[in-house]
């Protein structure tokens, strides 16, 4: 399955959340599985970001999706890109 970087970068409002209820990060990882994301990975960040996430999607739509509903909450700002692991990079030579 493909994987993708999921940085998120939260607004006034998701800082909000988190704090006042830190568990909603889980919870969100819940509600993207259900969209058919597995979250493999997930770093809080002192960077950009604020979280990134090491995610699998069975294709380009799916990640599309979950970034559209997640973005549509108005508590964070998605950027995803697609990655190759090394393996996968050398073998394709």
């Amino acid at each position: 399955m493909p994987t993708y970087i999921m940085y998120a970068k939260l607004t006034t409002e998701g800082v909000r959340t988190i704090k006042e209820n830190p568990k909603r990060i889980l919870e969100v990882n819940e509600e993207v599985q259900a969209l058919g994301i597995e979250v493999l990975s997930q770093y809080a960040s002192l960077g950009p970001y604020h979280f990134i996430s090491i995610v699998e999607a069975p294709n380009e739509q799916a990640i599309a999706k979950a970034a559209i509903e997640l973005g549509s909450r108005g508590t964070a700002q998605y950027e995803i890109v697609p990655a190759v692991s090394v393996d996968n990079l050398i073998e394709s030579f």
